[in-house]
């Protein structure tokens, strides 16, 4: 069968790869919806280092089961459509005893630790699977990145009465801009250029802010009558992002970081104590966080479709990557759709 392959720095391609045939406790699925993320993208460029190529990429996926193995449930049959969950755990770290196994210590997520779901079939544990026939097919492939800013959300602690700011609309910051509307928070979104901010006020943001035009936290205090904000979710990845979230924050708040900055960050760390704040990391998602974008999805009044910015067949995946890389600032999402 084919996949698509990452074989060097800006180099991928089609290759032939062995018929994965399910055993005990496995399910062969049909790999339908791949959306293409930040890390894919920054494997293809040489700049993730958690990945040894060559790799397949793609960990955000929906799927159809083709057949079974043994000791699998009955209601796991052919034909029916599934969201992936893409991480593992080992079941023995600290972080897997506690039941927080999204930040498992010994994690190999699909696509980066491991070859990634950009072929045609692929072999998984059944309890891998979330089955879901009601959502679009296409829509199973956003199910996973928008997980990952629900789980910054509730890592956050939001409530209705907080105002959150979300710095950066991309695929992630958008999770996380949906997941705090959906519990009734006031949402300030972030980011530079008028076509990501305009996406994050359709999904919900009360206010939004061009950091290219406006100065960010004079804004943020202006909205927060001077007190910044209850929660800031930094969904960048950039060191001036990273201090900026300390500078808008208010006094025993809440920062939440799901970036991760690749050069050292220089803080200020007095405020870490004047404001007695809460500062947390947030990785991947749980269960409950697919189940609650599942739910936020299937009750939205429109498609989400303008949250997939180009959709490219599956025999023209070798172009996607490269596409991504010319048009980063105008690109959300890539779905590869089979």
């Amino acid at each position: 069968m084919k996949a698509l392959m990452i074989e060097g720095v800006e180099r991928c391609a089609f290759h032939d790869v062995p018929e994965p045939v399910p055993g005990p406790g496995e399910v062969l699925v049909a790999v339908r919806h791949v959306g293409l993320c930040g890390s894919d993208l920054a494997t293809f460029t040489g700049l993730n280092p958690l990945v040894a190529l060559p790799r397949i990429p793609g960990h955000e996926i929906g799927a159809e089961i083709i057949c079974t193995g043994t000791d699998v449930p009955a209601e796991y049959a052919p034909g029916r459509r599934a969201i992936v969950v893409p991480y593992t755990a080992c079941g023995q770290c600290t972080s897997c005893r506690q039941g927080r196994v999204n930040a498992c210590k010994s994690n190999r997520t699909l696509g980066v630790q491991q070859n990634g779901g950009l072929a045609e079939k692929f072999v998984l544990p059944w309890g891998k699977l979330i089955l879901n026939d009601k959502l679009a097919p296409r829509h199973l492939a956003l199910v996973e990145p928008l997980s990952v800013g629900f789980h910054a959300v509730a890592r956050g602690r939001v409530t209705k009465t907080d105002r959150v700011v979300v710095i950066g609309c991309g695929m992630i910051g958008m999770g996380a801009i949906a997941g705090a509307v959906a519990r009734g928070a006031t949402v300030i979104a972030v980011d530079i250029g008028a076509s990501k901010i305009a996406m994050a006020a359709r999904y919900g943001a009360t206010h939004t802010i061009d950091a290219g035009t406006e100065d960010v936290a004079a804004r943020v205090a202006e909205l927060t009558g001077g007190d910044g904000a209850d929660v800031v979710i930094e969904a960048v990845g950039a060191p001036a992002t990273f201090t900026q979230a300390i500078d808008i924050v208010c006094f025993c708040g809440r920062v939440v970081y799901i970036g991760y900055c690749k050069a050292p960050v220089a803080y200020d760390t007095k405020f870490f104590n004047l404001k007695e704040l809460d500062i947390m990391g947030s990785r991947n998602a749980t269960a409950d966080d697919f189940r609650a974008v599942i739910t936020y999805l299937e009750g939205l009044d429109h498609a989400p479709d303008d949250l997939i910015s180009k959709v490219f067949a599956f025999e023209d995946a070798a172009e996607a990557l490269p596409y991504w890389t010319r048009e980063r600032a105008t690109t959300l999402k890539i779905v590869i759709e089979r």
